[in-house]
């Protein structure tokens, strides 16, 4: 009904400078930085609110989760009050949603108010190119419009991999996008899948005191992560109870009489759990966008290759950004692809983002990396060096409670630059950024040795990481 009103209220041209299809983070972004140059821009989305999968169903919603989590658990103050400590007895779903109702909102609203201030035009339905400088979108109400551009942005996300044998139903069995809707917290959970987003809601439905079991077919999980890191993580889950079936795929999932579910490894092994969550891979959102009439082909993930500078298809005039074009696959870099993007559609210079860029899993410990770990510089033979520092070691940790955290640092033992920073912890996320900044711009450890950090801080881990290696090194000449 908001939309009907809203295409009758709006007049929309037959030709803009500039057409982005889907509204997430690289779209949002792409059409902002056109508009600002003074381009008529028009963004379509499919879906019924503008944001896209990292707003409704991906990066902004499974966060929310974490934090609301955390909160009503009472996950921080264990270590003082003890593991039995709960803010909230009996948590349930609608606990949970409640919070991730009012972020989604709030994000909406800041959406559509950027995009009304810098005249960016948003038309609800699917768009379909009917030939390589015009689209048809089909509206809700089954109408269809024309619209011609210049220029197109392709920026439509991903969706989560469904195999035909895994039988979801939204009740026992869900998706990565359809856990969201959960009707009832679950008594127990298998998470399938141990990269990014199977591990942080394996962790995230753990600190709530729910038993988990991570089932992945690979005998390690996360593997761009530093090896020891993981290793962190791994000890902390197996103390908290977390079983982890590692190296085993999955052969059947069966529901039984009693409601839950009834998983069959290859290997032969049984789980048994009160609910299942489906998270191993996405696939690039390119069905039936018409891009092989135009001469777009998708590969067999559904992602379409790009020029790694400007970000153009092989459609000169047609560009891709985001989780559709693959790796990272993060809202961060999505982001500046869309600007990079619209920068050169619009003919304005553009940039080569820095070479290293910090990764986050929102996991429970967080985890946050940047530059090279400590098996990419034994493989490039870089002589380095390490240092390490405890959470528990600062004293903001020992005032927060934490008995757990890490900071890693490597320093080249030839040009004492910092060569990478691995995190794990409370604060990863936020923390990484001062290695980012110190690495792309080719600091020294002297830099950490030297300076001066706010007391109580974690970020004072930089400094007792770099001492750590500082003691290690010759000294510099």
């Amino acid at each position: 009904m908001v939309h009907a009103l809203a295409h009758n209220l709006m007049t929309y041209k037959d030709r803009y400078d500039l057409i982005v299809i889907g509204s997430g983070p690289g779209g949002r972004r792409a059409a902002i930085q056109a508009a600002k140059f003074g381009k008529s821009v028009l963004v379509v989305e499919s879906g019924k609110r503008v944001g896209g999968v990292s707003v409704h169903t991906g990066t902004i919603p499974s966060k929310t989760l974490r934090e609301t989590s955390l909160n009503l658990s009472g996950w921080r103050e264990r270590e003082f009050y003890g593991r039995a400590y709960r803010v909230k007895q009996n948590i349930t779903a609608e606990d949970l949603k409640k919070r991730l109702h009012m972020t989604l909102d709030h994000e909406v609203e800041v959406l559509e108010h950027q995009f009304a201030r810098n005249g960016v035009q948003t038309l609800y339905g699917k768009a379909r190119f009917k030939d390589p400088h015009t689209i048809q979108v089909r509206l809700d109400s089954d109408e269809d419009m024309k619209i011609s551009s210049e220029k197109f942005i392709i920026a439509t996300g991903s969706k989560p991999y469904r195999p035909d044998f895994i039988p979801f139903d939204g009740v026992s069995v869900f998706d990565s996008d359809e856990i969201l809707n959960m009707k009832r917290v679950p008594k127990s959970i298998a998470v399938v899948g141990g990269g990014v987003i199977g591990v942080e809601y394996a962790t995230i439905f753990s600190a709530l005191d729910i038993p988990v079991t991570l089932i992945e077919s690979r005998e390690t999980i996360l593997d761009f992560v530093d090896k020891e890191i993981i290793a962190t993580l791994l000890h902390e889950l197996r103390d908290r109870g977390v079983t982890l079936r590692l190296g085993n795929s999955i052969e059947e999932i069966t529901r039984v009489k009693n409601g839950r579910c009834k998983i069959t490894l290859k290997s032969g092994r049984l789980v048994r759990s009160d609910m299942v969550l489906f998270a191993a891979g996405r696939y690039g959102a390119t069905k039936d966008f018409g891009l092989e009439d135009i001469g777009i082909m998708p590969n067999e993930r559904g992602r379409l290759t790009v020029d790694d500078k400007t970000l153009q298809t092989i459609v000169p005039h047609i560009y891709a950004v985001g989780d559709i074009i693959g790796f990272p696959s993060l809202a961060s870099t999505s982001m500046e692809q869309g600007r990079i993007a619209a920068c050169h559609a619009c003919n304005q210079s553009t940039y080569t983002p820095p070479e290293f860029f910090p990764y986050g899993i929102y996991s429970v410990p967080e985890i946050s990396t940047i530059g090279k770990t400590e098996e990419e510089a034994k493989a490039e033979g870089i002589a380095y060096e390490v240092g390490i520092a405890r959470f528990r070691e600062t004293s903001r940790g020992q005032i927060m409670g934490l008995e757990s955290g890490m900071m890693k640092i490597l320093i080249s033992l030839e040009t004492r630059q910092l060569l990478g920073v691995h995190i794990i912890g409370e604060g990863a996320t936020e923390l990484i950024h001062i290695g980012q900044a110190v690495l792309n711009l080719k600091g020294s450890v002297e830099y950490f040795v030297e300076n001066t950090f706010n007391y109580p801080t974690l970020a004072e881990a930089y400094k007792i990481a770099a001492l750590d290696v500082w003691n290690r090194m010759p000294r510099a000449k």
